[in-house]
């Protein structure tokens, strides 16, 4: 089954597509999209669309930033129906709980977490896809977009500490410095925003809980039947906690807000089991780090959970029929 996103991402291509001089209607046929989600933002198109239009796009016109372009426009109506509830949150951290409420109505492929620590706070993104690698653009998108929504909360003047890609820095990063205003790292271990601590609790002038409580009860009332499964969001919480060694059912169980029995249940009644789920995210980030000759085993070996290179080792072999080692020296022959 495709991971689904807002098609009003395609809508905002169309606008950045002209201005690079490429016909967004011919791009959208090149790769397969329906013509109607250049037109329409709240449609649920595959995020394979969307991927695929942006590295066509970046071949097509030379342009290395055709995500960052989109999300210098990007604005929080672009957010669909889910902009008046954010618009009217008390704070920041309320703002990006209502985002993981509502990413159905969003993308199914975003997830956000919130890592506090002394006086910063870490707001990790990560993008789950059908593709061993999200795409530069994708990423650059995305974390563009939260910059949007932080600013609409903390005012328009407002800067992190920093931005941080898991990527390589591109040839230029002119745009970068001009949207994001701060000091941008590459190569790190997530793609995110770094931040203030304060700045999460901060007041916002403009919530009002009145129409917040309003909002909310309209999307409750028109998203029946929109929810993700339980499948989905134990494959988005393990996503963002694997890493950090905490992919435990009570731990997951924690994350979605349910105790484990509740949560193994849903799993249950969807045909599912946790650990199947577990295991097949493991895969799935095994292949991309692996396939990235930045990450050394050791270090693939934690971003996949495992303590001990020996241990992942062991399983590796067990799920791919040989060592992790030699896995990755075939790939990169």
């Amino acid at each position: 089954m495709s991971i689904l996103i807002r098609s009003a991402l395609l809508v905002k291509f169309s606008e950045i597509a002209r201005t690079l001089g490429v016909d967004p209607e011919r791009m959208i046929h090149h790769v397969g999209a329906d013509q109607s989600c250049i037109c329409s933002p709240d449609l649920h198109v595959p995020e394979a669309w969307l991927a695929e239009v942006l590295d066509s796009t970046e071949q097509a016109s030379s342009c290395a930033s055709v995500g960052l372009l989109m999300a210098e426009a990007w604005r929080l109506s672009d957010f669909g129906p889910i902009s008046l509830l954010l618009q009217h949150q008390p704070t920041l951290r309320h703002a990006l709980g209502q985002v993981e409420t509502y990413r159905h109505l969003l993308s199914e492929s975003l997830s956000l977490h919130v890592e506090e620590a002394d006086d910063i706070a870490i707001v990790h993104q990560q993008l789950i896809t059908e593709r061993s690698e999200p795409g530069r653009q994708r990423v650059e998108l995305s974390v563009g977009a939260l910059l949007c929504l932080m600013k609409s909360m903390l005012g328009g003047r407002w800067k992190p500490r920093s931005v941080h890609f898991s990527h390589a820095a591109p040839a230029s990063l002119h745009i970068h410095h001009r949207l994001f205003g701060t000091r941008v790292d590459f190569g790190c271990d997530f793609n995110g925003i770094i931040l203030d601590q304060q700045d999460l609790d901060r007041p916002n002038p403009l919530g009002d809980v009145n129409l917040s409580r309003y909002a909310k009860e309209f999307l409750d009332q028109n998203s029946r039947g929109r929810q993700a499964s339980m499948a989905s969001n134990v494959r988005r919480a393990v996503h963002m906690l694997l890493p950090r060694g905490r992919s435990g059912i009570d731990q997951v169980g924690e994350k979605l807000g349910m105790s484990a029995r509740t949560l193994q249940r849903r799993l249950e009644q969807e045909g599912e089991e946790f650990s199947s789920v577990v295991n097949e995210v493991r895969r799935g980030l095994a292949n991309r780090y692996l396939g990235d000759h930045r990450y050394p085993v050791s270090q693939v070996a934690m971003l996949v959970g495992f303590s001990e290179v020996s241990t992942f080792s062991r399983w590796f072999s067990a799920q791919f029929g040989k060592s992790p080692t030699r896995w990755r020296g075939e790939l990169l022959m």
